[in-house]
């Protein structure tokens, strides 16, 4: 059955992977250009790292796969916004992010913490809405609508992550107040965790995902949905996606945190 869901979805997006692969190029120019570091030192690696699951998971047929289940798709949406922009942000080197364009017509007084904070905000609302099955309904039968959508809720996810990984230390958090965003970064994102846990208490919810992906078959959705292998589209697979994406979550916070910390050593031992 599966198979026959899969027929003809499962597409590699080549476009997707040039643009990467001149991305990944023109890194490594400026590396060598602006910095004293290696192609082959922790920072590059981070970086190739996300743009490698950035293809993975919007560009390779894991995007189709993911919509099978709730669990596979929270797990996709997890790395795409918790796992890619630390990644993303770790692999500039500071050296280089000294040579970013000067943006002028923004107030050095912004207080970028207060800016980090509203991305976070604003990212665990939109996230929350997206899975109400009457607006993921809606955006899967817009296209352009649902790239756009995600494509802001990618940009608020690199604000949010600003703090605890931005290239320049002068901006990063300090231990305790790292911890401090970080709880209120996961109470923020409950809400849309306990979506899929709640719902699967109260008789569950269907896959507007799965519906999408049965559209080119004939039958009943729900009779199409119903003889899938148990570990989809079942309770169970409701509340796993709730739980995933809070534990995903969780550990991106932790890594993050503790790269930082080892980064900040090495430099005082250097210095020293």
């Amino acid at each position: 059955m599966i198979q026959s869901l899969l027929i003809g979805q499962l597409v590699w997006n080549l476009p997707l992977l040039f643009g990467l692969i001149g991305i990944a190029a023109f890194y490594g120019l400026l590396v060598l250009r602006f910095t004293d570091g290696s192609l082959l030192s922790k920072q590059p690696l981070f970086f190739l790292l996300s743009l490698g699951l950035l293809y993975i998971t919007i560009g390779s047929p894991l995007t189709k796969i993911s919509h099978l289940s709730f669990s596979l798709h929270m797990i996709q949406m997890s790395i795409f916004y918790f796992v890619i922009p630390p990644l993303f942000l770790l692999g500039i080197p500071n050296a280089l992010f000294q040579f970013r364009p000067k943006i002028r017509f923004i107030h050095p007084s912004i207080n970028k913490m207060s800016t980090a904070r509203n991305s976070l905000v604003i990212f665990s609302i939109l996230l929350f809405i997206y899975h109400f099955p009457i607006v993921l309904t809606f955006i899967l039968q817009h296209p352009l609508f649902h790239k756009s959508y995600t494509t802001l809720l990618f940009c608020l996810a690199v604000g949010m992550w600003w703090p605890i990984v931005t290239p320049d230390p002068a901006q990063r958090l300090c231990p305790d107040r790292r911890k401090r965003y970080a709880f209120l970064s996961g109470m923020l994102l409950m809400p849309a965790c306990s979506l899929f846990i709640f719902s699967a208490f109260l008789d569950g919810t269907s896959n507007p995902l799965l519906a999408q992906l049965t559209a080119h078959l004939c039958g009943p959705d729900g009779t199409l949905m119903g003889i899938l292998p148990s570990p989809f589209n079942t309770k169970t697979d409701q509340i796993a996606a709730g739980f995933f994406m809070l534990g995903i979550h969780k550990c991106a916070l932790l890594a993050t945190g503790r790269i930082r910390d080892q980064d900040k050593k090495g430099q005082t031992s250097t210095g020293s």
